[in-house]
């Protein structure tokens, strides 16, 4: 377990008064990209991110992770006043938030979504506490084969974030893995795909491409779209202070739907979109009273947001003790982590494992700040939503473009930022998924050596991935969850062509 001195140092860094300043506008700004259809917690992130080079780590981390927290549960509101969640993750919380919007009730369901989403991201880091340290020693035993299987398992987990086609999913994939391969070579150091170009050789860095396929894309997207989001918004919100008795009533419902979302945060690749629809289907399946849901019943509230907001802690264990992302976000903040010069990994664990409980202690107060302003802020909440987008998406693409610069300096990584974005936006209007090919890039440079590495070792025995008992493992556990996977998406869609 990480020792109380880590921990005690950990908090002490955090209540530096510039870190709290920087985790407090984080998570202001992470409510804003929320609350924003359209701007998402993932492209807040990703075009913050460049701003945090040079900063110290608990500054860009409270700012950072601030951004994740409050952009996680800032989706809730509009999928709450004007039926359009603002991040995919909110989606199953529309099925009863707006009901109860429509009935006038748009303050305590306001106050559920922030209350459930304090609740479900408190609980998920005192689970990193508990279980980084665990899975981070277990790791110290990995070999290259190890680390191979992992990232498959991560890899395997495309097929979960393929909406629609899988095949273009795997497509996606498979680019994004051809991307990273760009640059130099790893083991040999011969140049790979730069067709003589000097700009080529170092490869495509890991901030403006995410910039690029998550931020700018998005924006030419949104750009074509009518924007008439804000009609319907509630203007009155009454209401909004928490009681009691709602959430010990459903004590159990929140634990379970935490649990899910911790756990679901945890499988790299998932996110809380899907932890979100499985804990509503948990909930709805368990209630008493379920032909309530669908027409503003609490515990649909209760049980999506605390378990999307859940997946905030899940998914930073596999980015800290493995160095798989577990989600989009955590693909961003990994990129994060290595402008700080720290390698995420095991040896981060054991090494500094006053960086991990920083982390913790930001987590802790960031979902503090986010329940002071869901609470405080939820009578302006419907002024926020009536931002002309018009002024709102030019601002947010000159501060992708200058971020994506500011990285290394180089121009070269402004046009790959420009490049992804627009193929990034090709993709999207062809049915192909985003995420898939940000696996492939974050992934595809684990993955590669270290399978290498591995036939190098064993001389060339390909028999050595399951020879080794955690290898062997792991790829039963890649095979089993894209199986899983699978055929949910495959059944979901004979139930929708029926």
């Amino acid at each position: 377990m990480i020792s109380f001195q880590a921990i005690l140092d950990g908090l002490m860094t955090v209540l530096n008064p510039g870190c709290l300043l920087w985790l407090i506008l984080g998570v202001l700004v992470g409510i804003i990209f929320g609350a924003i259809p359209g701007l998402t917690a993932a492209t807040g992130i990703a075009v913050f991110t460049p701003v945090t080079f040079g900063m110290e780590f608990s500054s860009a981390f409270g700012f950072l992770l601030g951004l994740y927290c409050g952009g996680y549960y800032g989706g809730s509101i509009p999928a709450i006043l004007i039926h359009t969640p603002g991040a995919p993750g909110n989606v199953a919380t529309t099925v009863d938030g707006y009901p109860m919007a429509q009935r006038g009730e748009a303050g305590h369901a306001l106050s559920l979504s922030v209350t459930a989403s304090w609740l479900g991201g408190t609980f998920s880091a005192f689970c990193l506490l508990i279980f980084a340290s665990l899975i981070a020693r277990f790791a110290l035993e990995f070999g290259p084969q190890e680390y191979f299987s992992v990232a498959l398992i991560g890899l395997s987990c495309i097929i979960g974030v393929s909406e629609g086609s899988m095949l273009f999913g795997i497509l996606a994939g498979v680019m994004g893995m051809l991307l990273a391969c760009i640059g130099v070579d790893p083991m040999d150091g011969v140049l790979r795909y730069t067709f003589g170009s000097m700009s080529v050789m170092k490869g495509i860095s890991t901030v403006p491409a995410l910039v690029g396929l998550f931020a700018l894309s998005e924006m030419f997207l949104k750009a074509e779209e009518d924007h008439t989001v804000a009609k319907g918004v509630a203007k009155k919100i009454t209401g909004v202070m928490p009681k009691f008795r709602e959430y010990w009533h459903n004590k159990w419902l929140l634990f379970k739907s935490m649990f899910i979302g911790m756990v679901i945060g945890a499988i790299p690749g998932t996110g809380p979109t899907i932890a979100a629809w499985l804990s509503y289907s948990e909930a709805k399946r368990c209630s008493k009273h379920p032909e309530e849901f669908g027409k503003g019943a609490v515990e649909g509230i209760l049980a999506c947001e605390s378990s999307n907001n859940a997946v905030t802690g899940g998914a930073i264990i596999p980015m800290v003790t493995l160095g798989i992302p577990g989600d989009p976000c955590t693909a961003i903040l990994l990129s994060a982590l290595m402008i700080q010069g720290l390698t995420p990994g095991p040896t981060l664990m054991t090494k500094n494992p006053e960086l991990v409980t920083t982390i913790l202690w930001i987590l802790l107060i960031a979902n503090l700040a986010m329940l002071a302003f869901g609470l405080g802020g939820a009578k302006l909440f419907p002024k926020l939503l009536s931002v002309p987008p018009k002024i709102l998406f030019p601002v947010v693409i000159v501060m992708c473009v200058v971020g994506s610069y500011a990285v290394n300096n180089s121009p070269f990584d402004m046009w790959v930022a420009y490049g992804l974005g627009v193929f990034g936006y090709v993709m999207i209007k062809c049915g192909m998924p985003v995420a898939p090919m940000v696996l492939g890039i974050i992934l595809g440079p684990i993955m590669e050596p270290n399978f290498r590495r591995a036939l190098i070792a064993s001389k060339m025995n390909y028999l050595s991935f399951f020879t080794r008992p955690l290898s062997c493992v792991f790829i039963v556990l890649a095979i089993t969850l894209s199986i899983v996977m699978y055929r949910r998406t495959h059944g979901s869609k004979k139930a929708k062509n029926k």
